[in-house]
């Protein structure tokens, strides 16, 4: 009887996976630092959310929403509140899950080591999976302000509260086309 203990629990642990990163889960929003985030973020406060879409869909939104005609889309997108001129830039950012799966890694040794081939061993390989998460990090910024988002900003609640908007209508919108008639 422990004998079949012993094979199962040996079964069921080699073939778990071990996570070695899990991406965050965001339910509505977060505003943290870029740097905080993902490394090649800038240090910036960051309005950051999950994005649902395909790439590349938040890019052809802002491009039609503020008719930009292709032109710097992703850099300083100017746009006003309360007759006051700010800019963002965004980013699309993927955090991939990782995870270590024993058994091919096990099965990998195992099967160069009767062959022989214990120096070519590809152990990384057939051990790492991944599984994509994409979020959309937006700065702002102003003549006035290098950031927006920062706690001590005199703007950041009207640019919480714009980017909220903004958010919404980007998820709730198929056709940004329909955005033109809105505006």
């Amino acid at each position: 009887m422990k004998k079949l203990l012993y094979v199962i629990a040996s079964v069921t642990f080699l073939n778990s996976c071990i996570p070695i990163r899990i991406a965050p889960s965001i339910s509505d929003y977060n505003v943290t630092k870029g740097k905080k985030f993902k490394r090649s973020l800038s240090k910036r406060q960051m309005f950051i959310f999950e994005d649902p879409k395909e790439v590349n869909q938040f890019y052809n939104y802002v491009n039609t929403k503020y008719d930009l005609q292709h032109i710097d889309v992703y850099d300083n997108v100017p746009f006003k509140i309360n007759d006051e001129q700010y800019f963002f830039s965004f980013y699309e950012v993927e955090i991939p899950d990782k995870a270590i799966n024993l058994a091919p890694m096990i099965t990998s040794v195992m099967f160069n080591a009767l062959i022989g081939n214990l120096e070519d061993a590809d152990i990384e390989d057939p051990t790492m999976s991944r599984n994509g998460n994409w979020y959309l990090a937006i700065e702002v910024y102003s003549d006035l302000e290098k950031d927006c988002l920062e706690i001590n900003s005199l703007s950041r609640e009207v640019v919480l509260k714009y980017l909220c908007t903004l958010k919404k209508e980007y998820l709730s919108t198929h056709n940004y086309n329909e955005i033109v008639f809105k505006n």
